[in-house]
């Protein structure tokens, strides 16, 4: 069973939200950017390339739904979500699709890597002036900042908000908020270097599939 973006909107909020920085596509004028924004922007682009491998777990909060677990990320391509809140829930990225499993109702649905939000993200090389509406960049004295960035290409679609810690950089949270103005925030409470993760953290077979009979 195939899904649409919007569909993994809630299983893959973690870091789906920078489905948002477009990739592949012309560089888009940012007339509305000083200076010292641009040089923000490349501090940020800078930090989302050299974060190749990595694990850690999130907490993620829509509305009065709070939704946990833990990530592990292995650029290009490679992604996996494993929520402990609600239990066994699964996004997993192999290079190729993004597959989700939920065991309550043992759904399980794939989709190409590069139709869903993880795309960009995952990419070999992680553009933020190509393909980008930037409406805003925020700067803190503290040298925190905050983007809020929109995929050219559907700025009707929503938003998302991408906050970091400014020394040293680091990735804290996002927020996504779609185009009915709903909001989904996922905030970063570890996130640590992990060279040689398993590759089998990243492949998930379709345990709804029952086994052929010969």
């Amino acid at each position: 069973m195939t899904v649409s973006r919007r569909a993994f909107a809630l299983g893959t909020a973690a870091l789906a939200g920078l489905s948002s920085l477009g990739s592949a596509l012309p560089a888009v004028a940012q007339s509305n950017l000083s200076a010292e924004d641009r040089a923000v922007l490349a501090r940020a682009q800078a930090y989302l390339q050299g974060l190749t491998s990595a694990q850690g777990a999130f907490v993620e909060t829509s509305g009065a739904q709070r939704r946990e677990g833990r990530f592990y990320l292995q650029r290009p391509g490679r992604m996996r979500f494993e929520y402990t809140n609600p239990a066994g829930l699964l996004v997993v990225s192999d290079g190729s699709n993004v597959k989700r499993y939920d065991p309550r109702l043992n759904v399980f649905r794939q989709a190409p890597l590069g139709q869903t939000p993880l795309s960009t993200f995952l990419a070999r090389t992680v553009r933020l002036d190509q393909g980008v509406r930037i409406d805003r960049v925020t700067r803190m004295d503290s040298g925190a900042f905050a983007i809020t960035a929109r995929d050219n290409r559907r700025p009707n679609d929503g938003s998302v908000v991408l906050a970091f810690a400014g020394d040293p950089v680091r990735l804290q949270e996002w927020t996504i908020i779609d185009a009915q103005g709903g909001r989904t925030r996922t905030q970063l409470t570890s996130l640590r270097p992990a060279p040689g993760l398993s590759a089998s953290l990243f492949q998930l077979r379709d345990p709804t599939r029952r086994p052929r009979r010969n």
